[in-house]
């Protein structure tokens, strides 16, 4: 098996903290009795709910109808009855129209649930189609519409897709767990979005902490032409994606660029695998893999759970909480989302639910800079994080931007790295949402 290494410039090497859950293969989550499904899943426009209080619905069945381009439609995960259509929170922190059932606990299965043929007779079209009536979108966290990365524009011209199995965040094992028991589905997939986009080649890189991984995938695309499987070299923010298409490609992504920009598609794994389930057996994106984990937890697992699944019923078949609990995340410790409730569902973009103790989630008070340039060194995107953070923290929103803070990927390295343990992640944050807000001000007029 020969592999290149690969890697970027910058990052850190924060634990992984994956061991509790790493070896732990994929069980399907018990059945919820309610589920709770937002119409908002995805970057883009909200769904509109097409189902009406005491309306029946089966497993699959369309239930909220994409209205812009940039959306996708939700399904039931559950057969049942609806018993309400209104605002819920989620994971989000907003309230959203959300559609509320309640199982009948029979799965039955709705009749547009059918396989969509043999990939080598469908067109790049046809692909897309199925991918966008299938509700699919990015799997890794960033939930934007997969059908949308399949459009480029006409004058990027896309010669690469690249599928991210690096699962750099801590503590999360879910694409991990996927890649060791069906790398097929993974190889299938990328297939699949190459012929959408009519490209020769694909790569598929993977972290060299996990060899297993790299060992399955590898036997599951050594026959397929034009498809790579890379090593990554672990670090963090290896998954990101314009680290990894440096990586993999060499290829820099500009400032203020899309990867299209640099003549690449990035998929994650988890996308793949749905892509490949949707084709063979026409089941929409009603489940996914979640990885239960942390100190807080008391018997952390990789669940197969259906959207809608709210965090407390999941959180219970890991044995519930463990001692005082600090912080419940939505994702992983660097880039995942603190949650308010345990009432609140797990969506398509759930990759993970880390739960950590009083003492974990602890946050160090902050101290006066003292100029040592870590965090310029650690920037993955070459940024001068503690320039940019200092005029965020000032309301100079106008020089932040001049310093590209809208090119951040909010990775949160130079956060980590810092040892006056400054804000610097989260005020840049409240930069680029100042300077969005000020472009979409300025275009209304």
């Amino acid at each position: 098996m020969n592999i290149r290494t690969l890697t970027f410039k910058g990052g850190t090497h924060p634990p992984d903290s994956k061991k509790a859950t790493e070896s732990l293969p994929i069980e399907r989550a018990n059945e919820p009795k309610v589920v709770v499904i937002p119409m908002q899943q995805h970057i883009g426009a909200p769904c509109e709910p097409i189902v009406q209080i005491g309306d029946e619905v089966k497993v699959g069945q369309k239930i909220g109808e994409a209205k812009g381009f940039v959306s996708v439609p939700v399904h039931s995960s559950v057969s049942g009855k609806v018993t309400a259509v209104e605002p819920r929170l989620y994971s989000g922190g907003m309230a959203v129209p959300c559609i509320v059932i309640e199982s009948d606990m029979q799965n039955i299965v709705s009749d547009q649930v059918v396989p969509k043929g043999d990939i080598s007779v469908l067109s790049a079209e046809d692909i897309k189609n199925i991918i966008k009536e299938a509700g699919i979108v990015g799997m890794g966290g960033a939930t934007f519409p997969t059908h949308v990365k399949l459009a480029p524009p006409p004058d990027k011209k896309v010669d690469t897709v690249i599928l991210n199995g690096a699962e750099c965040e801590p503590y999360l094992t879910s694409d991990h767990r996927l890649m060791l028991e069906y790398p097929e589905n993974v190889v299938f997939g990328l297939q699949a979005l190459m012929k959408a986009l009519g490209v020769k080649k694909g790569y598929i890189g993977i972290e060299t902490n996990k060899p297993d991984a790299i060992e399955k995938v590898f036997e599951a695309a050594k026959d397929v032409a034009d498809i790579e499987v890379v090593a990554l070299k672990t670090k963090y923010p290896q998954g990101a994606e314009k680290q990894l298409i440096y990586a993999c490609t060499g290829r820099e992504v500009p400032s203020g660029g899309l990867p299209a920009d640099a003549g690449v598609v990035v998929n994650n794994v988890g996308t793949a695998a749905a892509v490949a389930k949707a084709i063979k057996t026409g089941m929409p994106l009603i489940e996914r893999i979640v990885t239960v984990t942390g100190a807080g937890v008391n018997s952390p697992k990789n669940l197969l759970v259906k959207i809608g699944t709210s965090f407390r019923d999941i959180i219970e078949q890991c044995g519930g909480l463990k001692g005082k609990v600090g912080k419940v995340i939505a994702g992983g410790p660097m880039m995942g989302i603190t949650q308010f409730s345990l009432d609140i569902p797990a969506i398509k973009g759930t990759s993970g639910i880390l739960v950590l103790s009083e003492e974990e989630a602890r946050l160090p008070e902050p101290s006066n800079c003292i100029k040592c340039g870590k965090c310029v060194e650690t920037c993955p995107i070459n940024l001068m994080p503690v320039n940019i953070s200092m005029y965020s923290l000032a309301n100079r929103h106008d020089q932040a931007e001049a310093l590209n803070a809208m090119d951040c990927i909010e990775c949160g390295s130079c956060s980590y790295v810092c040892p006056a343990k400054r804000p610097l992640v989260d005020s840049i944050r409240v930069s680029k949402r100042e300077i969005l807000a000020r472009r979409k001000k300025a275009q209304s007029k």
